[in-house]
């Protein structure tokens, strides 16, 4: 804990029920994820996002940014992203840059398998604009 920092905001992604397929459809009763990564490129992208958060929040403590590869099930954790600053405004705006910078540009990418089928998840760059 910092002296000078109030606030610490944490995003917790989950492994949820539902997904969209690559056709834009929804599948519901997913049953797990698998994520993979490139590792050797993960963590100077986590590192490029922490500089580019502290550019643009330099009174920001602490950062931490985490994802998890391997087999998840419903429910589980698989990314974190957590901001302390002295302020809860600059630390819930700090931390949704760090989730969002770190859902389109890491290496990581998650097979989803469901009821009656697998394929690979969409890329967040795409989902974000089938939400525009």
């Amino acid at each position: 804990m910092l002296p000078n920092c109030g606030a610490v905001v944490l995003f917790s992604g989950t492994v949820r029920d539902h997904a969209l397929d690559q056709d834009g459809v929804l599948r519901d009763h997913v049953e797990s994820l698998t994520y993979e990564a490139y590792e050797e490129q993960v963590v100077p992208r986590f590192e490029s996002i922490d500089v580019e958060l502290r550019q643009r929040w330099p009174q920001t403590g602490r950062v931490v940014l985490m994802h998890r590869v391997g087999r998840l099930e419903l429910g589980e954790s698989s990314v974190i992203a957590v901001v302390s600053a002295p302020h809860r405004a600059e630390a819930f705006e700090a931390a949704r840059f760090a989730i969002d910078a770190l859902k389109l540009s890491a290496p990581i990418w998650k097979h989803e398998v469901w009821q009656d089928g697998a394929d690979w998840g969409i890329p967040a760059s795409a989902h974000q604009r089938n939400q525009s």
